[in-house]
Parts: C-alpha cells; sequence; structure tokens
C-alpha cells in the first residue's frame, strides 16, 4: 500500500481527506498537532480511526515534520492557521505556522525524495476579483496577514519545484463549507445561531460574494490532483463558480431551516474597508481539463447535510459567543 501523511489530519478539511485517502486504499499517516490529552480532533469520531497511523507533533517543529514523513512517498499538507480575522491579532503566529511550517515540508520532502507534495493555498489569496470568474492567472493580493502568509506559502512551494524540481501540486480552494467546520467561518455561525433559537442573526459584512464549495468535493479534488501527474508545479483552483453574498446567503438558511431571522451587520464582525474580499468567484477549468474532478453538490444539498449535522451536534458549538 502507498503510505502517505496528512498534516491538519485533525481539522475540518483534513480529516474528510484523511477519510477519503483510507477508503480509497491507501495507508494514512495523520499529523495531528501533539497536546497533553491526546486527542485527535474530529478523528476521534472517524469510522476509520482504527485504520489511521496517528503521529502527534507540530508542522512549526521541522524535527516532527521530518520523523512524520519517514516511509512516505506523498504529502497532502492542510495544516494552517485559517481565521482571517486572528491574523489581525497575531500575524506573526500566522508567518511561523502558514510560511515556516510550509517550509518545514518542503525541506524535509526534499531531503527525504517525496513523490508528490500537495500544498493547500486559498481563494483569500487573489484579493478582491479584478475579473470573474478568477483564474489562476489572476494577480495574488494580500487583504490580511492570513492572505499573505498564504501567499508566501504558495510561492516558497512553487520555488522549490522551480529550484530543486520538487514534485509540487498547489490545490487552491474557494470557501469550503460542510460538517465539522469551524464555528469561525460564516455557514456555521448562520446555521448555529439560528438552530439555537436566535431571531436576530449577527453577522459582519453582509455584501461581499463568496463562491461555496461542499467539503466532500474539495476533498474529491486533492484525491483527483494526486492521480494526476499534469498538475506537478502548477496551481489549480477548486469551485463551483457559482457567487452569492452573505445576506443571501443567511436568508437561503433560514428557509431551509424555516425559521424566520432578521440579519445585522455587526461592527465587531466585520473587516476593515481595504481588508474586505468583495468577490470570489472560482474558474475551475484548469482542474477539470488536468483530472477527472466535477463538483457533485450544489450549494442547497450542501447546506441540507450541513444544517442536519449541526442539528445533532449543536452543544458542541457556543453560538452566543464570537471570538476571532
Amino acid at each position: 500500500m502507498k503510505k502517505i501523511l496528512v498534516t491538519g489530519a485533525a481539522g475540518f478539511i483534513g480529516s474528510h481527506l484523511t477519510e477519503l485517502c483510507v477508503r480509497k486504499g491507501l495507508a494514512v499517516k495523520a499529523l495531528v498537532r501533539y497536546n497533553s490529552q491526546n486527542h485527535w480532533g474530529w478523528l476521534e469520531q472517524s469510522d476509520v480511526k482504527n485504520d489511521i497511523e496517528i503521529v502527534t507533533g507540530d508542522v512549526r517543529d521541522y524535527d516532527s515534520v521530518s520523523k512524520a514523513l519517514k516511509d512516505c512517498e506523498a504529502v497532502f499538507h492542510l495544516a494552517a492557521l485559517i481565521g482571517i480575522p486572528y491574523s489581525y491579532v497575531s500575524p506573526l503566529a500566522y508567518i511561523k505556522t502558514n510560511v515556516e511550517g510550509t517550509y518545514n515540508i518542503l525541506e524535509a520532502a526534499k531531503q527525504q525524495q517525496l513523490k508528490q507534495i500537495l500544498i493547500t493555498s486559498t481563494s483569500e489569496t487573489y484579493g478582491t476579483a479584478q475579473y470573474v470568474p478568477i483564474n489562476e492567472e489572476h494577480p495574488l493580493v494580500a487583504q490580511s496577514p492570513y492572505a499573505a502568509s498564504k501567499i508566501a506559502a504558495d510561492q516558497l512551494a512553487l520555488s522549490y519545484y522551480r529550484s530543486f524540481g520538487l514534485p509540487v501540486k498547489v490545490v487552491r480552494p474557494f470557501n469550503t463549507f460542510g460538517p465539522r467546520q469551524s464555528a469561525r467561518a460564516v455557514i456555521p455561525t448562520i446555521i448555529t445561531q439560528i438552530l439555537s433559537g436566535q431571531k436576530e442573526i449577527k453577522l459582519g459584512n453582509l455584501t461581499p460574494t463568496r463562491d461555496f464549495t461542499f467539503v466532500r468535493d474539495t476533498a474529491e479534488a486533492f484525491w483527483a490532483v494526486y492521480q494526476s501527474p499534469d498538475v506537478i508545479g502548477q496551481v489549480v483552483n477548486v469551485g463551483r463558480g457559482e457567487e452569492i453574498s452573505i445576506g443571501q446567503l443567511a436568508q437561503e438558511i433560514s428557509i431551509l431551516t424555516n425559521r424566520n431571522i432578521e440579519v445585522v451587520s455587526q461592527e465587531q464582525r466585520t473587516r476593515v474597508k481595504d481588508s474586505e474580499v468583495e468577490r470570489l468567484c472560482a474558474d475551475s477549468t484548469k482542474l477539470q481539463k488536468l483530472t477527472t474532478w466535477k463538483p457533485q453538490f450544489d450549494l442547497k444539498t450542501g447546506l441540507q447535510e450541513t444544517i442536519q449535522w449541526f442539528e445533532s451536534r449543536l452543544n458542541l458549538y457556543k453560538a452566543e459567543v464570537y471570538n476571532v
């Protein structure tokens, strides 16, 4: 069996991807951030937990990364700090995790001669769309420290491809959503507030548009990229190519939950003007040409499954608390 490492495996997208790789027949190592409780995040509840080799460590630590990569032929690198508001509070934390962490993966992979290195990017690297749909040639504009750290990580990865021939593939998802997502993301924020009985739903800016992709489609995109030799040295977008405003999204969720709500924009939840990404809409033509991937979930179907998941686990979330 081919052995691969997934970093960030205990998290939202990482746990779904880890499960998919196991079901596809790979031997999977899951790098979970070291903690004294020996807790494995979302993998604790996974039905494939016993089929995964769990290793604890920290992507910021070269030694633990190098050890985790031993005997692996490929790595799916998803570990990152992703909350945009907190990147205003501690930009250095994002540099250490997202940039230095990616360096550790790249350097260790180079030393151990891995056959594939999949780097997880983000649509936030594009900033507000200068044209739509956004293809991979769109300029990169950092409108937050988070976006800057991800641009740096992507460019570092591509430099390793050009300088050392490292078989790097950069996967750039647009806004992924689904079961297990943090309440810091907008869809869980809306769902948890509605399901907890709140009538007034507090959000940030309501006019920006986003292109939402269901998490299982995102995981399948990673798998398709892994399967394709044509993506080496390339960046590929992952998105459905449809946009919806945050305000419209809240109303769509209210219809699906059969709740009457009022949506308000709360100042503490809004980004400053020059930092807000106003519009994102993906062009995934390149990915669909280089792989067999196509999205299988429309927004409504994905939202329905997400709502059902949150309904059964609402006690895990504090809908009344806003945390950057």
